[in-house]
């Protein structure tokens, strides 16, 4: 492993592209950035989450599984109508009604209704256009990355507690990556280096997670599948 102000930096085949991403996950766990109740895990949670979803694992394909999960990560965010679980058409719908329901105010001598009707209106009909927007952007950012991006740029993951780009070098049967991760919160950044030179000391070999295939060993033995393994045995060996 590299490290500069960059961040951490592996070279190899994927398997070490893999474990790297791994020590990195272990040094945030062992950070407490997952736990809400320590301080780093008060600000960090959620992107750790983001980070453990997006960080390449044994099974997946650079070209398709990370691809996708980087097209995902980089997508324009939902607004409030889509948050709200409604659609352009819906709340333009609903626009109307308030619209009608402001003229009925009017009609019946209630200005303060009317007002209020026609404010809730202007609102319905921005998060339409909101809503369209939005969604018109992430089909052309989508396109735009799949097709062009993924041929000129490292796939790449960014949020307030990582960056990271994978990089493939080789082809064929000499495939080779350059995978490089910073943590972007300095304190946090000086713990995981501590944390990460502590597992090259001590840690003799890395046992990489493997997805388990649990779905065929139940059809054939008609058993339960096995528990998952905990934080503290998953991951190394003395």
């Amino acid at each position: 492993m590299e490290e500069s102000i960059s961040g951490f930096k592996v070279r190899g085949d994927w398997g070490d592209v893999v474990e790297h991403g791994e020590r990195i996950t272990r040094a945030l766990r062992d950070a407490g950035v997952h736990d809400p109740d320590i301080d780093a895990g008060a600000r960090f949670a959620r992107a750790f989450e983001e980070w453990e979803e997006w960080r390449p694992k044994a099974h997946e394909r650079l070209e398709s599984d990370v691809s996708e999960k980087t097209a995902d990560q980089a997508s324009v965010e939902e607004g409030k109508g889509e948050k709200a679980g409604k659609g352009a058409d819906e709340d333009i719908k609903t626009a109307g009604e308030k619209l009608s329901a402001s003229y009925e105010a009017l009609e019946e001598d209630e200005p303060d209704d009317a007002v209020d009707n026609w404010r809730e209106s202007v609102d319905y009909v921005a998060r339409a256009a909101d809503t369209a927007s939005r969604k018109a952007l992430r089909r052309v950012e989508d396109t735009v990355y799949r097709k062009v991006m993924t041929q000129l740029a490292p796939y790449y993951f960014d949020n307030e507690l990582v960056s990271a780009n994978i990089q493939q070098t080789g082809r064929g049967g000499d495939t080779r990556f350059v995978f490089e991760v910073n943590v972007n919160d300095d304190v946090l950044k000086s713990d995981v280096s501590e944390l990460l030179d502590t597992y090259e000391s001590e840690v003799d070999r890395w046992h990489v997670e493997i997805e388990k295939d649990t779905e065929t060993a139940e059809a054939i033995e008609g058993v339960e599948p096995p528990p998952e393994p905990s934080d503290n045995s998953r991951s190394t060996t003395n």
